[in-house]
């Protein structure tokens, strides 16, 4: 909602998500700052038993945000997405239990805020390569 103020903006609502289907329990916030243009984390995951759904979002700069689908039976399988999330476009994305997630920065001084379904958990804690051959991830041209 905006007017001569500014905005308003509901950034997450437990009944919005539930009414699709989306895991509405979010347990754990992190921040990411990464001071270089070119930075790349991921890809990363958890395991069961503590598979987590993120929700991310890029609260300063821009990154190109891939989620990668690592769930077996799952139709899209071995696939991935990308999106451009930027502050100020404001946008989110939300990364489903058994996919694998990271970004690359787009800018110097990067955040990046997540919310997460479950608590950081290092014996489960996984990651693929991000350049591997299985996935094929297009990341964006400048950076290879």
């Amino acid at each position: 909602m905006r007017d001569e103020r500014g905005y308003f903006a509901r950034a997450w609502c437990r009944n919005e998500f539930e009414e699709h289907g989306l895991e509405s329990a979010l347990v754990q916030c992190n921040i990411s700052f990464n001071t270089q243009k070119g930075t790349l984390r991921g890809m990363h995951y958890q395991a069961a038993p503590f598979a987590e759904t993120k929700l991310v979002r890029c609260t300063q700069g821009a990154i190109c945000d891939v989620v990668l689908d690592l769930r077996p039976q799952s139709p899209t399988f071995k696939g991935w997405v990308a999106v451009i999330l930027t502050a100020e476009s404001r946008n989110m994305v939300y990364v489903p239990k058994g996919c694998a997630h990271g970004f690359l920065t787009l800018q110097d001084g990067t955040e990046v805020f997540y919310q997460m379904s479950e608590v950081y958990n290092v014996e489960s804690a996984r990651g693929v390569r991000w350049d591997d051959p299985s996935f094929v991830i297009a990341w964006p041209e400048k950076w290879k």
